[in-house]
């Protein structure tokens, strides 16, 4: 259960008046809710009070602040795009787990880039990569854009957009392994055999894995947009992001715990890894502490196999933690017997959509993203 502290105990351990305490609320620094006991008085969330009493007692020099903002710390840069807010995730101020009722990834896509009202060209596609796996014709299919593309600084917002959703088709040409028609989830579906529900449940996905704030991906595609690089070349940055085990390859994770699982049984394998200092993998998000919308979203939307849902309730009875997105991406798979690649495929095709999004925003930005390091090196020679 989330730990909440009353007002009087919020202010003693941050130090502040209430005024203060107001202003962090209000700032969406600190989450606040009624009081169970006195709906007239609020309670305070207690994580929320430790991480600021932590930056007050570290103090705000710019290299600490830096250092912080790195990794899951305060907001680095403006954007209009994605947020998260009390526990949801929202595209442009709509919330993604409504739109995952009713929207494709095309549509939500249009929202991502700001909704513009032109008619995208529908280009001529050249046949996709012949390759084994689905992840190596996606690779080659954007390095070859990226290699004949135009730089995306200086072009025109509808070219933009035209090539952005080109680039959708180009990427879904390679996971599905043809040029094909109509809506990407019903062409990815098709493709791994799915039937109308399973396709339906690939469109689910799609829309809520389409953005996620400043993930990696996501700014190594708007440091490369930055520079003015193609939009191309910008999804092919946060694609290979994407693929290492700690972002998108991290539901591969979620597969090797089920096989303990299935192994050990549930509570043994859950037991085996806390032992071992290991943590579950698909399980917990520093986003969301009272779980990932995204997952819950999904999850309701089908039966998980009894053996994850019995791995699920093992994890959080152990550990308090919820799932998150790539459990539920696990789950889809194995519920739907797709190929082993889809969860990377579904997860790229659909944060292609955000990746684009971000370069355009990027690009109307102008300049480059360039960091400094704090040196901690040998002393340089005199």
């Amino acid at each position: 259960m989330t730990e909440w502290l009353k007002s009087h105990e919020a202010l003693a351990r941050l130090g502040v008046r209430s005024q203060t305490l107001y202003a962090y609320v209000s700032r969406g620094r600190v989450r606040a809710e009624p009081d169970p006991g006195d709906p007239r008085r609020s309670r305070y969330r207690a994580s929320d009070i430790a991480a600021l009493t932590v930056r007050k007692a570290r103090g705000r020099k710019a290299a600490d602040v830096a250092a912080d903002a790195i990794a899951w710390g305060e907001p680095v840069m403006v954007s209009a795009i994605t947020t998260v807010a009390g526990g949801r995730l929202y595209y442009r101020g709509r919330d993604a787990a409504l739109l995952a009722e009713t929207e494709t990834l095309e549509s939500v896509a249009r929202l991502l880039r700001g909704g513009e009202g032109f008619p995208a060209r529908r280009a001529m596609r050249p046949a996709p990569p012949e390759a084994e796996s689905m992840r190596a014709r996606a690779f080659t299919a954007l390095a070859v854009r990226a290699a004949e593309a135009p730089p995306a600084r200086g072009m025109a917002e509808a070219d933009l957009a035209d090539e952005a959703a080109l680039l959708l088709d180009i990427l879904t040409d390679a996971f599905t392994g043809h040029v094909g028609g109509g809506p990407i989830h019903e062409r990815l579906g098709l493709a791994w055999g799915c039937g109308r529900s399973g396709q339906d449940l690939v469109r689910r996905t799609l829309v809520l894995l389409a953005d996620h704030e400043l993930n990696p991906s996501t700014f190594a595609c708007r440091v490369a947009a930055s520079t003015g690089a193609s939009l191309a070349a910008c999804a092919l940055a946060g694609l290979a992001t994407l693929s290492g085990p700690l972002h998108g390859g991290a539901v591969a994770g979620v597969g090797r715990l089920a096989e303990e699982a299935e192994r050990l049984g549930p509570d043994e394998a859950v037991a085996a890894r806390l032992a071992h200092g290991l943590t579950a993998p698909g399980f917990g998000h520093p986003l969301y502490p009272d779980g990932d919308p995204r997952a819950a979203a999904l999850m309701r939307a089908f039966a998980a196999p009894p053996p994850l849902a019995a791995l699920r309730q093992a994890v959080e009875t152990a550990t308090g933690a919820h799932d998150n997105a790539d459990f539920a991406l696990w789950a889809l798979t194995s519920a739907l017997k797709l190929p082993p690649d889809a969860p990377f495929a579904l997860f790229a095709a659909a944060r292609c959509a955000g990746w684009t999004a971000h370069a355009m925003e990027q690009v109307a930005a102008g300049g480059p993203i360039r960091p400094r390091a704090r040196y901690a090196g040998a002393a340089p020679e005199s």
